[in-house]
């Protein structure tokens, strides 16, 4: 007989990603519980004690300490920075727990590879955050491929467009900025989840891939004539250029308070003037976005060959006027086309009867509704991640650790092939 009662949870690094999967527990109690924190910062765990209502006993500083406890509750929703997440699912994982483990999984091929054979070792079920998997747009998709709507798939190319206060707040001033301070590119932060896409759609063996990309616009050398340091203490094109922290941060300040406004966490009445000197004197997004110390790649493109001669692109291209998903995927029969934010996509058949040439539908899994949280893949994520611990059936779109190797492999050698200029070769699983 299937347990019914709810699959209890620790959530470990308490981010706003983690807060968005365990508020699921507040809508749905039967099915899913939060009982516990670990994070080393005692005001994020005093605010999930709060929100979730678990007592002080279940509050850890890191999940070493959640480990050493023993196991305390059916799973661990992961969500640390990206360098932490092998070396806190390691020891969860041989105590005894199934883990949510947020993206990327792994840093490097030898991290992908350690986690994935401790996963072997133990038996856990380890469930990776791909969430664009859930969205409707997606899963619309791939129903058309698992129904032959589209035949045998040929080719599928996928790119991802980076807007321009997306990328400032994240990739330039941001955390994820530098290969030396996160140990993660700009592919594998940002667009790992298109690779996953790729992957998951195209369910065939890869075989190698190519890639080109650099830093080409966020570099001293273009910053506008007479750029001061600090957007907002010596800058004479504060008001005027378009990456000015005045513009981003100050004129729309809770567009990415998540990220801008963390100094300010636990502290009550902040004014419009404490945020105006932070970015004046001391926040990193107050930088000139030209002068601050990013080395990601501000483009990059790939191509994937995979076993039976198939082909896939993925390209990652910032500076855009918003962000945008688009996906064109052709077989034998029919062609798929369209973009993610817009929710629906095109079904574009061949049909050679006199004056058609081809027969064209649009699908719109949301019929024009909004969906919250990545197109509204989050909480089917929840979802999935329930029946998955539960050992029920789960949803073509399930996203375990096995399912995720190609996805992260794939970007790790693009970025051998962009760095030695060769063409590198998948390592089977």
């Amino acid at each position: 007989m299937q347990r019914t009662k709810p699959v209890t949870v620790v959530v470990v690094g308490a981010g706003h990603r983690s807060e968005w999967y365990g508020k699921y527990s507040i809508d749905h109690p039967d099915e899913m519980q939060v009982v516990g924190v670990a994070d080393p910062n005692p005001i994020r765990r005093r605010e999930f004690q709060k929100l979730f209502h678990f007592p002080d006993e279940n509050m850890f500083e890191d999940a070493d300490a959640l480990a050493k406890k023993g196991k305390i509750a059916d799973a661990v929703i992961n969500g640390t920075m990206d360098e932490m997440h092998v070396s806190t699912t390691i020891p969860l994982m041989r105590a005894g727990y199934d883990i949510l483990l947020e993206k990327p999984f792994a840093l490097t091929e030898e991290e992908m590879w350690e986690l994935y054979g401790v996963m072997l070792e133990t038996g856990r079920r380890v469930m990776i955050c791909h969430v664009l998997r859930y969205a409707p747009f997606y899963q619309a998709v791939k129903e058309e491929i698992l129904k032959g709507t589209l035949g045998k798939i040929l080719s599928i190319q996928a790119s991802e467009y980076v807007s321009y206060h997306h990328m400032s707040i994240a990739y330039v001033r941001g955390k994820w900025n530098s290969l030396k301070k996160c140990k993660s590119g700009m592919l594998l932060a940002k667009s790992c989840h298109d690779m996953d896409i790729i992957m998951w759609l195209m369910n065939k063996t890869p075989v190698s891939i190519s890639s080109f990309g650099s830093l080409m616009y966020f570099t001293p050398e273009n910053a506008p004539e007479g750029a001061g340091e600090r957007c907002m203490a010596d800058c004479p094109h504060v008001d005027t250029c378009v990456y000015s922290a005045k513009r981003l941060y100050i004129d729309h300040p809770d567009r990415w308070r998540f990220y801008v406004w963390t100094e300010f966490e636990g502290k009550e009445n902040v004014t419009i003037e404490d945020k105006i000197r932070l970015m004046k004197e001391e926040s990193p997004f107050g930088r000139c976005i030209f002068k601050c110390d990013n080395d990601v790649v501000d483009h990059q493109s790939a191509i994937i060959q995979f076993e039976d001669g198939a082909t896939a692109s993925m390209n990652m291209i910032s500076n855009s006027g918003k962000d945008e998903r688009t996906l064109h995927i052709v077989g034998s029969k029919a062609e798929i086309y369209g973009s993610f934010e817009d929710g629906f996509f095109t079904i574009r058949a061949i049909d050679p009867s006199p004056g058609i040439e081809c027969t064209a539908k649009i699908v719109d899994p949301l019929s024009g509704k909004k969906a919250e949280g990545h197109g509204g893949g989050d909480h089917r994520l929840v979802q999935d991640f329930i029946r998955y611990v539960r050992g029920q059936e789960t949803t073509p779109s399930l996203t375990s650790l096995s399912d995720s190797i190609y996805g992260h492999q794939a970007v790790f050698l693009a970025e051998k092939s962009r760095e030695t200029g060769q063409t590198q070769t998948f390592k089977a699983i």
